[in-house]
């Protein structure tokens, strides 16, 4: 066990350690079988069920410390391998001498490091991390350490539900940080809302999450489609055309946003000519992209990920970013994606939370110390270096919220939740170490933070900051009713 930790130990520092503990004996459903479904015979040393092999690539491999498990055995081992093992993924042991015999907080993550929104998953986990290692090093929460319970949902609502249940009921976590795609977080959030523990979402956008459909146990601390619409309208109607042509994922975050943008077109004097919805998954656009055409002055995307370099690709390739302008939502050229897209994306025009510059004014010693830890950490998922993202940073930035509030409320456990909500609601977030993208306020009414917005534009390959929005200026009345 020394030899391990001493072979592993640079690890420490640049991503939390991770337990995998696994009942001594316990017998594993076949291979393919529904790791949640009731166990069938197996042999004697078991036969865990895998669909993916994400801890087994070279970005996962230093995450891992095995516990119970040799090393070398897990990381053969799929991603529904955490649902069969119990997923019980921790930030680890290296802390526990200091903190003695407290007992730690178990704080769950959703996210997809499978499957069509994995490349974000996995940025989105070093943001969470890199809050976590900070919190165990100076001291944890009200005396206690951080333990992080990790979930691969596999970008698919139905296994999210399934791993959010997990949580709930059989790790008993004390609160939630994750998310990523709308669809899950919106399938989930009933889960967290029953068990009566605080969902703190980090990266899904959908508007409904903090309107219509509202949780009083659900925050988004940081922006969500309104607020951008409105934040950018006014530069894409003033300085790009009046008429617009939406491309959209079509599914909830890539509908609620088109309507956000709609709104704001018509109210700023603009016109939304037509839009195209593309379906989540589609590895091939041309279809849906040889038939966007007609008299209008841009498109205006809303993709992410793989889908957004896919589009902006096909696009280029099909001359349309030489018949119109293109802009969209900032997930469409986030740092990672740069590469990937070379001169096809230069000029792109976005709105974006985060963009990983160092000019002002993000040109702080809080974002510079947030911006080399997390340079360091994503260079070990792809050695090419990319910057990060705003995937890395509303994590961080959601398990500090999540900190302070716990702090505020003096937090020790679930039967605590409603003072750690009410020591939520309002809050302000003041720039700093915890929140070096700037500012915000976490509404009380609706739960839904406000901060500033950046507009960009690409030139050269790298991001370029056109117009700073001030978050009063992004704010949109609440629309939402706690039940």
């Amino acid at each position: 066990m020394r030899s391990q930790r001493k072979r592993s130990s640079a690890c420490w520092d640049a991503f939390s350690w991770a337990i995998v503990t696994a009942s001594r004996g316990r017998r594993y459903p076949r291979r393919g079988a529904d790791p949640f479904a009731a166990p069938k015979r197996a042999s004697a040393k078991g036969v865990l069920t895998m669909s993916d092999d994400w801890k087994s690539q070279e970005w996962a491999k230093d995450f891992w410390w095995s516990g119970k498990v040799t090393r070398r055995r897990l990381l053969g081992y799929g991603a529904a391998s955490a649902g069969a093992l119990g997923a019980t993924m921790l930030v680890p042991a290296p802390w526990r001498e200091a903190f003695g015999q407290a007992k730690p907080f178990k704080i769950g993550t959703l996210q997809p490091l499978s499957g069509t929104a994995a490349a974000g998953g996995k940025t989105a986990l070093v943001g969470v991390q890199m809050a976590v290692d900070r919190i165990n090093k100076s001291g944890g929460i009200n005396g206690r350490p951080v333990e992080l319970l990790i979930q691969d949902y596999e970008s698919k609502p139905d296994v999210g539900r399934r791993r959010a249940e997990k949580l709930v009921v059989e790790d008993q976590i004390d609160a939630h940080v994750g998310g990523y795609l709308s669809n899950v977080c919106l399938a989930c959030m009933p889960v967290y809302e029953e068990a009566k523990i605080v969902n703190m979402i980090s990266v899904c956008l959908d508007t409904t999450i903090t309107t219509t459909k509202c949780s009083r146990y659900t925050f988004r601390p940081f922006d969500y489609a309104p607020a951008q619409a409105v934040a950018i309208t006014p530069y894409l109607i003033n300085k790009m055309g009046k008429r617009w042509h939406i491309v959209y994922l079509d599914y909830a975050w890539g509908q609620s946003t088109r309507d956000a943008y709609i709104e704001e077109i018509k109210k700023n004097g603009g016109t939304y000519v037509g839009g195209t919805g593309i379906p989540l998954g589609t590895a091939d656009m041309t279809p849906f992209i040889s038939k966007i055409s007609g008299d209008f002055d841009g498109i205006f995307g809303i993709l992410f990920g793989a889908p957004a370099v896919t589009f902006i690709n096909q696009a280029y390739d099909l001359g349309l970013t030489k018949k119109y302008k293109l802009a969209g939502d900032g997930a469409m050229a986030e740092s990672t994606h740069l590469p990937a897209l070379g001169q096809k994306v230069e000029g792109f025009v976005g709105v974006n939370r985060y963009v990983p510059v160092m000019e002002p004014p993000l040109n702080t010693p809080y974002h510079k110390k947030f911006f080399d830890d997390a340079v360091a950490r994503l260079k070990q998922i792809d050695p090419s270096g990319p910057l990060p993202d705003r995937y890395v940073q509303s994590n961080f930035e959601a398990m500090n919220a999540l900190k302070i509030g716990m702090q505020k409320s003096g937090f020790q456990g679930r039967q605590d939740t409603m003072k750690l909500i009410e020591a939520l609601e309002g809050l302000e977030m003041k720039e700093s170490d915890d929140f070096p993208q700037g500012d915000k306020v976490l509404r009380k009414e609706d739960h839904q933070a406000f901060l500033r917005e950046f507009i960009f534009d690409v030139k050269d390959g790298k991001h370029r900051i056109l117009e700073v929005i001030p978050k009063e200026k992004t704010m949109v009345p609440p629309a939402c009713k706690f039940a």
